[in-house]
This record gives C-alpha cells, sequence and structure tokens, in this order.
C-alpha cells in the first residue's frame, strides 16, 4: 500500500483531510472513523491517522473527490464542537501508530493472588502445593494471609554480546551503517576503521585527542585580528528564530514530513534528558551552517554540520559530565555548561570562521529556535536532513539520527531547556585553549602595528619639504 500526501486543516465544527490520491475511482473509497482513529483505503492508497481529539460520523461528514486535481476531501465532524485540535500541520505525528498498538512486552510483574481472590478448598490446595519447592511454598502462603514480603530490585545483568559491534544512533538503535567505512571518503569520521567495534568510552577519547590536534591558534588569532566580515555574520537575523504567527509548513517540507519513520519512541525519562542534550548539539551546528551561509547552502554544508555534531563525527552524543537533572525536562547548568563547550570547541577548530562572538551568536540562536516552538525546531532539522541527504557519503547521519529527531521533536517540549540555553553564561576558559590570552597578544600586536605606522607617517611628513 501507498501512503498518499495529504494535509489537514479545522474549523469550529469540522476537521478537514484532503488526500491526493490520483486516478482512482470514488466509488471504490472506504473511510472508517473510529473515535480519534481515522482510515482511508482506495487502491493502491492506505491512510491511517491518529487524532489528538475525537471524531464522529454523522449527516454533516463527507467526501468529494475531484478527478480534475485528483484531491479528496474529507470533512469529519468533531465530537466535541469548539475544540481545537492541535498539531494538525505535524503529519508525522498524526501518522504515528498509538501507544496502544504496539507489541506488548509482557508484564514485567506476575500477581499471584489478591485479597479478593477465590481460595480454593483445603485438599484442593494441598493437591497444587504438592511438588512445589520450600520457596515457593513460602510465596503461596504469603499471598493467602497477605503477607508483605521484601522486594529487592535485581541488579542488572552484564551485557551478552554475540558480536563485536557497538549500537550507536538514535537511543543507540542502529549498527552496521560502517561496515566498509575504508572504502568510503568520510572526511569527518574520527574513529577510524575501528568505528563499528569502538565502545563509548574510546569515542570520546578519540574525539577529544582529535579535537587537540586540529586545534589552531594561529587561525584563531587571525579571526580575531580580522572579524569584519564575521561582524556581519553575527549581526545578520536568522528568520527561523523569530516567531511566526501564521506558520505553514511548504509543500517540500510536508513531502519530506511524509518520508519518515512511522514509529513510537518509547525511551527511557534518562534517554529523553540525552536527547534534548544532543538536540542542541544539532541545532547549534545547524545555526552555524546557516548564519555562515545565510540560509544558501554550499557544497561543504554537509561536512560543516557533520564536524560540528560530536555525535555524527566520533558518534559521541552527550551528557558530556554527570547529569543529577530531577526530571528529563530539568537541566542543570554544569550539564548545560559541558555541552555547549563541545560544541563551541568544536566551531573554534574545523570550519572556516573561527571565532568566540560567532559561537556565542549561534547558541542564541538555539534558545531562540527553541522559543518559537515546535515547528520551527521541525523545520530545521527538515533543513540539516535535506542538506545531508543530498551528500553521497554523510547520508547516513541523516538515516541514523535526524530522521529519528524530526518525528520525536514534534512530540517534545521546550520551554525549559530554551529558558536555560538562554540563561547560560558561557566563560572562555571553559574551552581549555588559553582564548583570552590569545586575544590578549593579539590586541597588543593590533596596537604596535598602530603606533608603527603613525610614527612612519609622522616620519614621512617630517621628510616632506615645508610649504611655501
Amino acid at each position: 500500500m501507498i501512503t498518499p500526501r495529504f494535509s489537514c486543516s479545522q474549523t469550529e465544527k469540522s476537521v478537514t483531510v484532503s488526500v491526493y490520491c490520483p486516478s482512482v475511482r470514488a466509488s471504490d473509497v472506504e473511510i472508517n472513523v473510529d473515535d480519534t482513529l481515522f482510515t482511508l483505503h482506495i487502491t493502491p492508497y492506505y491512510l491511517r491517522l491518529n487524532f489528538p481529539h475525537a471524531l464522529q460520523e454523522d449527516d454533516e461528514a463527507s467526501a468529494q473527490y475531484d478527478p480534475g486535481s485528483g484531491f479528496l476531501d474529507v470533512i469529519l465532524t468533531k465530537a466535541l464542537p469548539g475544540q481545537h485540535f492541535e498539531d494538525l500541520d505535524l503529519l508525522a505525528k498524526l501518522l504515528a501508530p498509538r501507544l496502544a498498538e504496539q507489541p506488548s512486552q509482557g508484564p514485567l510483574i506476575e500477581v499471584l493472588g489478591t485479597q479478593n481472590a477465590v481460595e480454593p478448598a483445603e485438599d484442593d490446595l494441598v493437591t497444587r502445593t504438592e511438588g512445589l519447592s520450600l520457596e515457593q511454598q513460602e510465596i503461596l502462603e504469603a499471598a493467602a494471609n497477605d503477607w508483605q514480603l521484601r522486594q529487592d530490585v535485581s541488579e542488572p545483568l552484564d551485557t551478552f554480546k554475540i558480536t563485536p559491534q557497538e549500537r550507536y544512533g538514535f537511543l543507540d538503535m542502529y549498527t552496521g551503517y560502517f561496515q566498509h567505512i575504508e572504502h568510503t571518503p568520510n572526511e569527518i569520521n574520527e574513529l577510524g576503521a575501528e568505528v563499528e567495534t569502538c565502545p563509548p568510552t574510546e569515542r570520546r577519547k578519540r574525539r577529544q585527542q582529535h579535537e587537540e590536534e586540529r586545534w589552531d591558534e594561529e587561525h584563531y588569532m587571525a579571526d580575531f585580528a580580522d572579524d569584519e566580515y564575521i561582524q556581519e555574520l553575527v549581526r545578520w537575523t536568522h528568520p527561523h528564530a523569530v516567531p511566526v504567527a501564521d506558520f505553514q509548513y511548504t509543500e517540500a517540507e510536508n513531502m519530506k514530513m511524509l518520508q519518515l519513520p512511522r514509529k513510537e519512541y518509547l525511551a527511557t525519562p534518562y534517554q529523553t534528558h540525552q536527547l534534548y542534550l544532543t538536540l542542541l548539539t544539532l541545532l547549534f551546528a545547524y545555526a552555524y551552517e546557516s548564519r555562515t551561509t545565510q540560509l544558501d547552502p554550499t557544497p561543504e554544508s554537509g561536512w560543516t554540520i557533520s564536524s560540528l555534531v560530536p555525535a555524527f563525527s566520533a558518534l559521541d552524543p552527550p551528557p558530556y559530565s554527570p547529569t543529577s537533572h530531577l526530571s528529563p525536562e530539568t537541566f542543570d547548568l554544569s550539564e548545560m555548561a559541558a555541552t555547549f563547550t563541545v560544541s563551541y570547541r568544536r566551531s573554534l577548530t574545523f570550519p572556516l570562521f573561527r571565532s568566540w562572538v560567532l559561537a556565542e551568536r549561534c547558541r542564541a540562536d538555539v534558545a531562540a529556535f527553541l522559543r518559537a516552538g515546535r515547528r520551527s525546531v521541525v523545520r530545521c532539522l527538515l533543513e540539516i536532513k535535506d542538506i545531508l541527504d543530498h551528500h553521497e557519503v554523510y547520508y547516513v547521519y541523516s538515516k541514523i539520527w535526524v530522521d529519528d529527531f524530526c518525528v520525536w521533536v514534534q512530540s517534545a517540549r521546550y520551554a525549559q531547556l530554551a529558558d536555560s540555553v538562554a540563561s547560560l553564561k558561557m566563560e572562555k576558559s571553559y574551552i581549555d585553549w588559553n582564548l583570552e590570552e590569545l586575544e590578549r597578544l593579539t590586541q597588543e600586536d593590533l596596537e604596535r602595528s598602530t603606533d608603527s605606522d603613525d610614527e612612519s607617517e609622522d616620519e614621512v611628513e617630517r621628510m616632506l619639504p615645508a610649504p611655501l
């Protein structure tokens, strides 16, 4: 079956689903509405949407097909008139299966008995307990008498690995994408040929070593001394950082969202916390690339983004410091600083423009993207995806990271994260490269050069003949 291209809109009383299904017979269409679930089938198309609120089939519901345009418009009545259906433009969210449809993993706790259970006859109980171990008999007696047995959480078992490959990517769901890395011109890979077998601790070690090796003091000092163009980049206003009252995705963006995976991510609170921090590194890389190109990507844009995201180049996502979060959406300043420190270091090491002021402006962009809302964040990620998908090598990072992020962020919440990013105060001492000393030396050299030029001009004036 083919998932058709579609869009959704709403009025006070109804929701309209506009489906593009050219060259079909309208008489063959099958439409079903079950509370929040809407399904449409017309060969060869099949569409199933999960709306946030209930719908109903009544006399006001209708469907109209236009053979000329190929669009089928289905008007569905809201169960509660006036209720607002949020996120109708987030197509991947509508396509995601309901949580109850996920395959059952089985109960984690087996109920052995309850107070209201019917007790078997004494003879039957004796028969049932024959052959039971002593421990099982104790459990049975405890259940019968409602004793409160001590329950201990068992220690997690050591991971049993049948393959030397390590997992990576979004929620560590992927492996095998770099099996032939030695035969591909992947310039941003910092793990070498061992990328598939390199454990997380070694990945971080190699990333840090690579950053130290590529750090260039002279390049940083040169950009600090001659920063006229960088200042122009800093003054540029990023259009995605400004909230839009009537936000609408473009047709190309809607098509990209229809191609996203249909998944429901069952992340633990700790994993969710990690994803928020990783999102910051993606948005920082996007802010740098889009600001330096002013939303006009170049052939180097894929390299720039991939180099700035440590989860791409070294498969090393945050956290980069011990976390002590109270909830998945609560962030302390130390882990926020550690996350942005890595992004700052990479922006001062790899790309063309290496400026602390530019890095600070990119962090401000990240806070603005988050405050603009999930639609702005989704748009930024879709642009990252478009850049990577058009690269013959770096498309792999779209597959193992960006595709899933584009789906996950449509249900994420950003208010606290945006406030934490905006209130963060980054210090140059966090970088460990003596930036303040390098800037001081550069400034002194500039002042000496200026004084020398002034003295040369004075000398020339003294050598000129006096005016008549």
